[in-house]
């Protein structure tokens, strides 16, 4: 077990979460398409077309063929079916401590969050949706279910004297987008959802105190997440793993005052990319203006978003939209520092 005392204090104490696999009956490797340069695509394709997080901050489009995908996702339909969205996270971490964490409402990809072999992707879907039959309309309503062991979510309310509802009172869409803890209020209230199990989970999984008195654990199977033991707590980190969860969504407006600039007019062409004095060269000319260097060296998962984004487009030519994206990944990622950083107020057994 990677040099892990299995019986150690730790050990012991580490087993007593619940792992997120156990959490979500319902988990998927991500799709590997094994012909991406054919198959995935900044443009969309003519046929079975569907947006696809490829890689973070990095959604492009699919082709989606059952014919082609040798390396299929068992649980796409719940993410192509309707609303939902799925935690994303590695079962081993083999070249990095555990950073492995994020989220999306799309199709995913088998190496979005990190691409050596032992760091695949593994979706976890919130909900599941039923299986469309008989040509029933897509139109139609789908009842969906969470994704859930109740076990676990009955042990989770028992504890937090609360009642668990399939769905939230509010659309996830129309929540307040908090930006730090001095914001959140505690809110006692009498039942919780699905999704703030989720934002518990995610505002957990990055605690720096966390992820480093685990990190052998965290290593070598997916993450275990500690019972909620009190309300002030469970809702604080519920708040900052919402925000969080927006932020890295880039719905959250704040990802739209935007802290760099794009100053010098040209082809938009990505050549070489270097970073000096706070700009990101994308050619011998052009360059975004005051990027932090924490936002350039940041680390999720085995990438450097704001690095990997424009290598990954080295020779293309960014449009309006692409550096409005790219402004909006550097504030992304300084409020996921900033973040971070409320959540390591908080004490989290």
């Amino acid at each position: 077990m990677s040099g892990v005392n299995i019986y150690s204090h730790d050990s012991i104490e580490y087993e007593k979460r619940f792992k997120i696999n156990e959490l979500f009956p319902v988990h998927s490797n991500g799709i590997k398409t094994h012909d991406d340069k054919n198959l995935v695509s900044f443009n969309t394709s003519s046929q079975f077309n569907y947006k696809y997080h490829y890689r973070t901050f990095d959604d492009r489009f699919i082709n989606y063929d059952l014919k082609k995908i040798i390396t299929q996702n068992p649980i796409a339909r719940n993410l192509i079916t309707g609303k939902n969205i799925s935690l994303i996270s590695a079962r081993q971490e083999n070249t990095f401590d555990f950073q492995h964490i994020f989220l999306s409402k799309l199709l995913v990809d088998i190496n979005s969050i990190s691409p050596p072999e032992k760091e695949i992707s593994y979706c976890f879907p919130l909900y599941l949706y039923p299986e469309i039959k008989n040509q029933q309309s897509t139109k139609q309503i789908q009842i969906r279910t969470p994704n859930l062991n109740p076990e676990i979510v009955n042990q989770i309310a028992s504890q937090l004297s609360l009642t668990f509802t399939n769905e939230k009172e509010i659309p996830i869409e129309g929540e307040v987008c908090f930006i730090n803890s001095t914001e959140v209020r505690p809110e006692f209230r009498l039942t919780f959802a699905p999704i703030d199990i989720l934002d518990y989970i995610y505002a957990v999984l990055h605690s720096p105190t966390y992820r480093e008195k685990y990190k052998e654990f965290l290593k070598i199977d997916f993450p275990r997440v500690p019972y909620p033991t009190d309300n002030t707590t469970f809702w604080k980190l519920v708040a900052l793993g919402g925000v969080l969860r927006q932020i890295h969504l880039l719905e959250c407006s704040v990802v739209e005052k935007y802290i760099t600039q794009y100053p010098v007019d040209g082809n938009n062409m990505i050549g070489e990319i270097k970073y000096q004095d706070n700009k990101v060269f994308i050619n011998e000319t052009q360059y975004f203006d005051h990027v932090p260097q924490i936002a350039w060296e940041f680390y999720i998962g085995g990438y450097q978003p704001a690095q990997k984004w424009l290598k990954d487009r080295k020779g293309r030519e960014l449009n309006f939209e692409d550096i409005l994206h790219y402004q909006k990944i550097i504030v992304a990622l300084m409020e996921t520092d900033r973040i971070i950083e409320e959540i390591e107020k908080i004490k989290i057994d």
